[in-house]
């Protein structure tokens, strides 16, 4: 099988933990017969710099012509001038947009060699598999808003949620769909108590629910109570899909479960073309370039391109083995480890990965 993956390093520990998700997969393609062609491109910061736009043409001709797409990170202190003409993350609104990435799937799964490292408790996180469904190319973040100077001289913002009937349609039915391959249970997030949006979202998904999935056990919660309910039951829930905004603070939060950013993937689907996989992790400009990023968020995040985008079930499977192997073996990075105890770095973890796999 023959592949053309698009690699967008992009700024921070980006190009760290990406390159090092390339050797996983150059590894994967070896050992099962398959042919990968990667090609490397900009976004971001480093893209502002080189061209003075965060998503260049090139960069979107690539990914509309690829297989895949596998991301590292935007952003940093560098291009953090609320002023700019462009930032780092409008590369990643736009590139949602072009290809029409309107599902963002984020796996909350703890593994039970990292039960100690999460701040909560192992009776509370123990067993907690969430998938969460979060709606990618609606809602605030590409509402209307803007800027208006006042007569007094105060200045108005406003952000405005968005939201068409298909748009949340879409969304619940792939859920929906994925709750049925998992434990057939599917909880809807809003805050339709006071939101206009959140209303439509709980109308429209109850009508899908009844009349397309009436035989998954379907439940809805407000997002204030979801945020404490991820703190002190978070077994409770098997697929969770939600709005954009939502979708991002929530899984944010979740990712506190399983111990460290640096353990959590993400991909991007839309109906056809390519998806996009990354890390759900920023670009940690503090520790870029010393060597001690966590790569294994990236590594799964490859398994997550195989399964999705190329049907390479056994394939990502291996990866996800080889990463619960290393973490057995009680391998661990930085951001894994109490102050003071030993730990690897960027390489040298994913040699392990690269060990496991040859296993």
């Amino acid at each position: 099988m023959q592949s053309k993956i698009v690699l967008l390093p992009g700024d921070g520990i980006g190009p760290e933990v990406v390159h090092q998700a390339q050797r996983v997969l150059e590894t994967i393609a070896k050992r099962f017969g398959h042919q990968l062609q990667f090609s490397e491109h900009l976004i971001g910061g480093i893209a502002i710099d080189a061209t003075g736009d965060a998503l260049p043409d090139a960069t979107t001709v690539a990914c509309k012509s690829a297989d895949a797409i596998l991301l590292g990170a935007v952003g940093g202190p560098k291009w953090d001038d609320p002023n700019a003409k462009t930032r780092p993350e409008a590369g990643l609104l736009k590139i949602r947009k072009e290809l029409g990435l309107f599902a963002n799937l984020r796996p909350i799964v703890t593994f039970d060699e990292l039960l100690d490292s999460s701040p909560l408790k192992r009776e509370i996180i123990e067993g907690t598999d969430i998938l969460f469904y979060r709606e990618l190319t609606g809602g605030l973040y590409f509402g209307p808003s803007g800027l208006e100077e006042l007569a007094d001289g105060q200045q108005r913002a406003f952000s405005t949620a968005v939201y068409t009937t298909s748009e949340v349609e879409r969304i619940v039915r792939m859920a929906a769909l994925a709750a049925q391959k998992r434990r057939n249970k599917l909880t809807m997030v809003d805050k339709a108590n006071v939101l206009e949006a959140s209303r439509l979202w709980r109308r429209v998904s109850a009508r899908i629910m009844k009349e397309e999935f009436p035989s998954i056990e379907y439940d809805v919660v407000l997002v204030d109570s979801m945020a404490m309910h991820l703190l002190s039951r978070p077994t409770s829930f098997d697929v969770v899909v939600t709005s954009n905004m939502f979708g991002d603070i929530l899984t944010d939060e979740a990712s506190m479960l399983p111990g460290s950013l640096g353990m959590l993937p993400s991909a991007s689907l839309g109906s056809d073309g390519p998806g996009l996989y990354e890390p759900i992790h920023g670009s940690a400009p503090d520790i870029a370039g010393k060597g001690i990023a966590n790569p294994l968020a990236t590594i799964l995040a490859s398994a997550m391109l195989l399964r999705h985008s190329l049907g390479l079930e056994a394939e990502a499977a291996a990866i996800e083995s080889a990463v619960k192997a290393v973490l057995a073996a009680g391998h661990r990075t930085a951001d894994l480890v109490r102050k003071g105890q030993p730990s690897l770095g960027t390489v040298a973890i994913t040699e392990h990965v690269l060990a496991a796999l040859s296993v």
